[in-house]
């Protein structure tokens, strides 16, 4: 590597946010750029490992193993120390279609398969990467990179997200016509509608979205496949067709009192506020809005998360979260040894706010909703219990104004896929398995949440890139005999 005593001269250097008691008065980017020479000694923190399990993609004991697109995270990191800032990016789209979205909003898998995360704090490899992506996208260099040969193929993607758009560039670079089919009125799904802008910036997405439309993917907007587009119409029109709808049936909380006005679910609440965000058109007065209302927020996670802290960028007068699991610890237990993910105590952006704001951690862990309280049809109250205490009867009221539940999602819309008349497994997601995305339908692939569950955008982005390989392969076939 460029310096093989890198990671014996300097430490681990976190990405620097804004003031939280200034960044909560706008919904822009949290973090602050990194200078040069700070990511040129973190990529010089990067060992000549021999074995980079950061990029291994494997999935073991429940547990994940590096980055699931397989980006070469030394050679990247080598590249970035000597300077070659262009040479690393063009390393890294070998792979990876959409850096500018990871490097904001994933989790960063490979760090915790880092190999100096073994015995030290790991290689700080998402930094490395937005510093990449955004020298690129500030010098003007991410350029369209129109196929120089066409195929003939013509492939519908149904659905926007990032599997969808992942699954678009790629067909598209094999040399396919591609029309993204999209039912709301701006492209990118859960990138537009359910993170939050300061998590990333909408411009990220509308940029990309301008490059793959003058690379020639279509976009069909206001259009759901099944309802204004028949799917009689689409598989005549298409040769293949690849759903990419997400897994958008949101977990519910059936409890007494979960009807009153003001429960909502997390995609209802982000969806709400992407729309107020300036371009979008007015959504009217009744707008969802946490204005000093006192918010709680059922469930975890990064979706929990995000409520919090665009509840209180709204002006919530409080915020409080319960987590049904319980507090992980504070380092790697026995049963999760690395390189698996470490399940470990994160204190993310959203919970460093609400600290900053009403003094407290807003975490409530091991709890749960037991009713809601209402007063003339309208939230209340929340009455929740200790998971270990529930069978006591012991409880705790929480006076609220607002209930969102971030409880995860059960899987996909059923209707296209009772249209089309597809296989599904159990659970409703499009039986296709993973070496040819295949549906029942020959000619229909699935990719991203819609076939394999609710997951990462990194998992997404990987699913829709091989979705979109096998498919071309399917297409070559069916044209060549």
């Amino acid at each position: 590597m460029g310096k093989p005593t890198g990671f014996m001269e300097y430490d681990r250097i976190e990405a620097a946010h804004r003031p939280a008691d200034e960044r909560v008065r706008d919904c822009f980017d949290f973090t602050l750029p990194a200078d040069t020479g700070t990511i040129t000694r973190q990529s010089a923190r990067c060992m000549d490992c021999g074995v980079p399990f950061c990029h291994a993609g494997v999935t073991l004991r429940n547990g994940v193993i590096g980055c699931p697109l397989g980006n070469l995270i030394p050679e990247i990191n080598d590249l970035v120390y000597h300077g070659d800032i262009e040479g690393a990016y063009e390393r890294l789209i070998m792979t990876h279609p959409f850096p500018e979205f990871t490097s904001r909003v994933c989790p960063a898998l490979c760090e915790g398969s880092c190999t100096l995360g073994e015995h030290e704090l790991p290689v700080t490899v998402k930094n490395i990467e937005r510093y990449i992506v955004d020298y690129m996208l500030e010098n003007g260099k991410i350029r369209p990179r129109v196929p120089k040969t066409r195929t003939g193929g013509r492939v519908a993607v149904v659905g926007s997200g990032p599997s969808g758009l992942a699954c678009a560039d790629m067909l598209n670079r094999l040399g396919n016509d591609v029309t993204v089919f999209e039912r709301a009125e701006r492209p990118g799904g859960l990138l537009t509608y359910g993170i939050p802008n300061m998590k990333l910036e909408k411009s990220i997405v509308e940029n990309r979205i301008r490059i793959m439309a003058e690379e020639n993917v279509k976009f069909a907007l206001n259009t759901e496949v099944g309802v204004d587009m028949p799917v009689i119409r689409l598989l005549s029109e298409f040769d293949a067709v690849v759903l990419c709808c997400g897994a958008t049936n949101e977990r519910k909380l059936d409890v007494e009192g979960s009807a009153l006005k003001g429960t909502h679910t997390a995609m209802e609440f982000l969806s709400a506020a992407a729309k107020r965000l300036p371009g979008n058109a007015p959504t009217g007065k009744n707008s969802i809005n946490a204005k000093n209302k006192r918010v709680v927020v059922v469930g975890g996670g990064d979706t929990g998360t995000d409520c919090v802290a665009t509840a209180i960028r709204q002006g919530a007068s409080g915020v409080v979260q319960f987590e049904i699991l319980p507090c992980p610890p504070e380092s790697r237990a026995e049963d999760n040894p690395w390189p698996m993910w470490p399940r470990v105590r994160k204190t993310d952006y959203g919970i460093e706010e609400a600290i900053a704001l009403f003094g407290e951690d807003p975490r409530h862990f091991l709890t749960t909703v037991r009713k809601i309280k209402g007063r003339k049809g309208k939230v209340a109250s929340v009455v929740a219990v200790s998971v270990e205490e529930a069978a006591y009867g012991a409880e705790t009221e929480f006076p609220a104004d607002m209930v969102i539940t971030a409880m995860g999602f059960t899987g996909p819309e059923r209707a296209l896929t009772e249209q089309l008349q597809l296989e599904v497994d159990s659970r409703g997601y499009v039986a296709a398995n993973n070496s040819d995305y295949q549906s029942s339908l020959p000619t229909v692939f699935a990719a991203g949440d819609m076939r394999s569950g609710p997951s990462l955008v990194v998992r997404a982005i990987d699913e829709g890139r091989n979705a979109a390989i096998a498919c071309d392969n399917y297409l070559n076939r069916e044209k060549n005999g």
